[in-house]
Parts: structure tokens; sequence; C-alpha cells
């Protein structure tokens, strides 16, 4: 359903249903830190990792989670997102920074029982040796009015086909059943 989601809205440039294949999942346990996905084979066109998170910390409403490549901690990371509460929107952008921030990508544990954020994370040509790499997504959690969402983009400024992706929890822990998907999708 969300790959015939994800395929509606990139229009008739977008890939079809078939072209998902499931590279890896993980179903929450034990409220890690963060969720690695590692040997990521090459021959996919693009990726893509949906989530559903919560994270163990007490506080209510929303958090981030920080998406890393190839364990690049340093300052090689781009961002620029636009989200909203329901009652007003904002804009926000940073260069030179240690991940992309896909925010709100948790909803805290001290909100609403079993209440969960949503995000869909599509990482461009990630396999090219020769560019960049791309990151979108489009991210939201609701409690009942005081949620938010996102969409945003980011940037790896490096050249290195991505191996290895780490989503690391700007909180505590995630909470179970939390759940973390990774697809190769297939050239158009």
């Amino acid at each position: 359903m969300i790959g015939a989601l994800v395929a509606g809205i990139t229009g008739s440039g977008g890939a079809s249903l078939s072209s998902y294949e499931s590279i890896a999942t993980y179903t929450g346990s034990g409220n890690p830190t963060f969720i690695e996905f590692t040997s990521i084979p090459s021959t996919f066109k693009h990726l893509q990792i949906r989530t559903m998170a919560r994270d163990i910390f007490g506080g209510s409403g929303t958090d981030n989670f920080n998406l890393r490549f190839n364990s690049d901690t340093a300052s090689n990371y781009a961002i620029h997102r636009l989200q909203g509460d329901g009652a007003s929107a904002t804009a926000s952008g940073t260069a030179s920074t240690t991940s992309v921030s896909i925010i709100p990508s948790t909803i805290l544990d001290g909100s609403t029982a079993n209440i969960f954020a949503v995000s869909i994370i599509d990482i461009l040509d990630y396999g090219s040796t020769s560019k960049n790499k791309t990151v979108r997504y489009l991210s939201g959690g609701d409690l009942n009015g005081s949620g938010r969402v996102s969409v945003g983009s980011g940037l790896w400024m490096s050249t290195s086909a991505v191996t290895t992706i780490r989503l690391t929890t700007g909180g505590t822990g995630y909470s179970t059943p939390s759940s973390f998907a990774l697809y190769g999708i297939k050239e158009a």
C-alpha cells in the first residue's frame, strides 16, 4: 500500500509496486539507540526506508532520528525541510552537519500509548561512485492535533556507494514494536 502511494505521488516517472524489493526489516526489541542496515547490495537504482517509530524517552511530543551513511560522522551532510503542526509552518536548513536529521520521526513515550510516527525516506542513486547522494523524505506523527508533518531533503557530500545506513534515535532508544524496512527500487 505505501509503495503504491509513493509511486502515485511521484507521477508517471514513479516506480511501479513490482519495482520494490525487500532487502531487510527490523522490528524493535531491547530498545536499541540505533538501527543499522549493512552489506547493502549494489543491484538497485535507489533505496527506500519505511519506518514506524516510537522512542522510550519519557517526554511527550515528537522527536527526530539521524541518518548516516557508511559510518561517516564528519560534517559531510546538509539538510532542508518544511514542517507544519496544523497551526504554523516553518522552513529550515543546515549545511555542513554530521547527519541528515529526519524530523519528526518518532513519538515520545510520554505521549498517548500505541501511537507511532511514520517516515518514508528515498536515497537516490545510492550505488553511484560519480556523484553525491541525495535523500528525500516525508515524515509525520499525529498526537490528536499536536503532532507535526515534514517534507525534506538531505545531501551526503560523498561519491562513495552507500553500503551501510544507520538510523540513530534523537531520544533514548527505539521502543518495541518500532519497525524499519529497507527496500531496493529497480530501474524504472
